[in-house]
């Protein structure tokens, strides 16, 4: 069976979570600030805050901001419904935005149309791990008065190339920025996420909220010891990192130039393919710059209606595929929130379909799956 996504992990993975059952110290610990600073040091990003999942990556950033009754969240439908959680999670009102029609980013004249007195924080999803226009969205952000939280659950590495020539990291320059390092995504701790930011108060709330909201109890943990004297400051939660991820994490982090890389390489493949004018009408691409990229997954649009008949047909030849995602808004949790003018989103709902996309696909499997679906198409 060719998988839809697989992690990649190896013996020096293994080899530094033996360190830490050596250790005794399977929780919160060193190899957590190794972790952290390690990720600053790769995305040039003043503080990480590194915790047990994407998930909760996301929840911290959004309860830092103290939402009140009625403040709302501007988000894209597409989106893992973890996003949304998340942000009614932390007392956020979700208010659902469209995206364009060739990235599935979030699209700004739809967004501008949403902003009001009552919003407090937009959420750039970078689909893929193409970033969005962040330019504009920092710029928009502040002429309204709004926090940037930004969903980089597909972006770790990804760059983003400014208008001026510069460049820099997904995380590096905006004001809050989310990372999931679960089993399928480019770098792995297992389970894990990450929170960066330039601002160093954002970052002490969020250090402190991981872990129940205790004062000064980290930094006794980062060296492998406890601090049985502690104060709790404001509510807080389990969202801490073990030592156990943050060593697979370690490991992942200098390979990830590999893993990137031969990624960027599949996708270029499929790009070529599926580029062939067989498959005009039948399925289109979407824009990618992989300049950018740290690709997380690769996405077609199926055309004409035939997506679950030929999700059904790669099935049955042992091929898996997958759909990033069911839009939000069509939740059942999800009903009672703003959601009006969706259109590109309700359009491509039906069409979007993941195909495999991991560290370890092989060439000759690429072929095989674009050769099943020609194949798919010359007998439908």
């Amino acid at each position: 069976m060719i998988q839809v996504s697989k992690p990649f992990m190896g013996a020096a993975e293994l080899n530094e979570v033996g360190k830490v059952f050596q250790t005794g110290w399977l929780g919160m610990g060193s190899w957590v600030k190794e972790f952290e600073d390690k990720i600053c040091s790769y995305i040039q990003s003043k503080e990480c805050i590194a915790v047990n999942t994407g998930t909760n990556a996301l929840h911290l950033a959004f309860d830092i901001l103290d939402f009140k009754a009625g403040d709302e969240v501007i988000v894209p439908s597409l989106t893992f419904i973890a996003t949304i959680q998340s942000i009614i999670q932390a007392g956020g009102t979700p208010v659902f935005c469209d995206v364009e029609e060739s990235t599935l980013n979030l699209k700004i004249t739809d967004l501008k149309q949403k902003i009001t007195s009552k919003t407090k924080a937009i959420v750039p999803v970078h689909y893929r791990g193409l970033p969005c226009n962040m330019e504009e969205l920092l710029s928009l952000a502040d002429k309204h008065g709004l926090v940037v939280v930004e969903d980089a659950a597909h972006a770790f590495g990804s760059s983003y190339h400014f208008s001026n020539g510069s460049i820099a990291k997904i995380g590096s320059f905006g004001h809050l920025t989310c990372f999931s390092f679960d089993p399928i995504k480019v770098i792995t701790c297992g389970e894990g996420g990450a929170v960066c930011t330039n601002n160093h108060e954002w970052a002490e709330r969020i250090r402190k909220k991981r872990i129940l909201g205790i004062d000064k109890d980290t930094w006794s943990r980062y060296k492998n010891e406890r601090s049985w004297f502690y104060d709790v400051v404001e509510r807080g939660y389990r969202h801490h990192m073990s030592n156990i991820n943050a060593a697979i994490g370690c490991k992942q982090l200098e390979q990830i130039d590999n893993f990137i890389n031969r990624r960027q390489e599949i996708c270029k493949k499929y790009d070529e393919k599926i580029s062939d004018s067989f498959f005009n009408g039948r399925l289109e691409l979407l824009h990618s710059d992989y300049n950018q990229m740290a690709v997380f997954t690769y996405i077609v649009r199926v055309l004409n209606d035939d997506r679950s008949k030929l999700m059904d047909y790669l099935k049955s030849k042992e091929v898996s595929t997958g759909i990033n995602y069911i839009p939000c808004h069509t939740q059942s949790i999800c009903k009672n929130y703003r959601s009006e003018n969706l259109i590109t989103t309700n359009k491509i709902a039906n069409e979007i379909l993941t195909l495999p996309l991991y560290f370890g696909l092989l060439d000759q499997e690429v072929d095989s799956v674009v050769k099943l679906i020609r194949n798919f198409y010359e007998t439908n």
